[in-house]
């Protein structure tokens, strides 16, 4: 199924008389949904863009690359840096920016401005019985009742098959700069990661990638020299500074998890505790990529190694596994949280047809 417009998407799931397999670019999917796929390619399309409101409105089986050269041509972005996994998964074909919702994809920069769901304004989407369903809209507000925009993101598709979404964009900076610490230990690289997300000069990216801890700022020309050299007094140590070009291949790296891509084994993304990074790293084994200033962690570790991971993060965090086999993809849920789920489920799904199997 290959549905064109709203209407044909709500007559699709309304007439479907099995489990229903939702599918954008099928660059991001984990999990095990199964059902009978259906393509949101078709819903493809920019229906507004005012650069001077930073307001986008898109039609959710655009591709990713579209929406980014819209706006880069009037010299804006999406703020939360979405990644491009295709490299790490193994996966060809285009990344829609109905999938990037549907996983809540994020980069970087959320340390700074939030995730992808902290960008969105409204959607609209078709829910398991065949309703179109709307909510929010081309301004922030507040909201009562479900607050459906941040639900839908990272929802997988297990409530809806979303046919648009509005964001607010940002502008692109003046500069970027990257500082670059080299000879560190993790725990010491991830400490220094912690120090300069504390301090007064509005960090946009903080990780840790092949034993180099990386700092970035971006803005204005003089905002950004300023902060760089506070940094290096705050910091101290053998560091360097990147500018332009060079600073945004580091972060691209990071961003995509480069240094895991065509490498055998399973990758898991873990949210942890900041302090508890390079603990919950070493017990767990394998290689890291630390993110967010050790909140998130990639980790390649040999395959079969879900019971160590998950033991490694209990109590610190969470962990899913993104690549690879070693049993359900997500953490296991308190049973409070599985309730609430359900009970959404039941509301937005209530045959259970949409991604089913997809997040266990």
């Amino acid at each position: 199924m290959r549905p064109e417009t709203e209407a044909e998407l709500a007559e699709a799931v309304a007439g479907a008389s099995g489990p229903v397999l939702v599918r954008g670019g099928g660059t991001r999917t984990i999990g095990h949904a199964v059902g009978e796929v259906l393509e949101t390619g078709g819903l493809s399309g920019v229906e507004l863009y005012e650069p001077g409101a930073l307001t986008l409105v898109v039609r959710a089986g655009t591709p990713l690359a579209e929406v980014e050269a819209a706006l880069a041509s009037d010299r804006q972005r999406l703020a939360f840096e979405p990644p491009d996994l295709r490299a790490l998964l193994g996966r060809s074909g285009v990344s829609t920016i109905g999938g990037v919702v549907a996983a809540n994809a994020s980069g970087p920069r959320r340390v700074q401005v939030g995730a992808c769901r902290d960008a969105m304004l409204g959607v609209r989407f078709v829910d398991g019985a065949g309703n179109v369903v709307k909510n929010g809209g081309r301004v922030m507000k507040n909201v009562t009742g479900y607050d459906l925009v941040k639900l839908m993101a990272g929802s997988h598709g297990t409530l809806g098959v979303l046919s648009e979404v509005s964001f607010k964009v940002q502008a692109l900076p003046e500069a970027e700069a990257t500082l670059v610490i080299d000879g560190l230990a993790d725990a010491e690289g991830l400490s220094v990661l912690r120090k300069a997300l504390g301090s007064p000069f509005d960090i946009s990216g903080a990780a840790r990638d092949g034993g180099q801890s990386l700092v970035r700022v971006e803005g204005m020309e003089g905002s950004v020299a300023y902060r760089v050299g506070q940094l290096r007094a705050l910091i101290a140590g053998d560091l360097t500074v990147v500018e332009g070009a060079e600073s945004a291949a580091l972060w691209r790296r990071v961003r995509d998890v480069a240094r895991f891509a065509g490498r055998p084994g399973a990758v898991w993304r873990l949210a942890v505790v900041p302090t508890a990074a390079a603990e919950v790293a070493a017990a767990a084994g394998g290689e890291a990529v630390w993110d967010h200033g050790g909140g998130l962690v990639w980790l390649l570790v040999p395959e079969g190694r879900a019971v160590s991971v998950r033991a490694a993060v209990a109590g610190k965090g969470h962990a899913t596994l993104v690549r690879g086999e070693g049993g359900p993809v997500f953490p296991p849920e308190a049973a409070e949280v599985a309730a609430l789920g359900a009970g959404l489920r039941d509301r937005f799904d209530p045959r259970g047809i949409l991604n089913r199997g997809m997040m266990g």
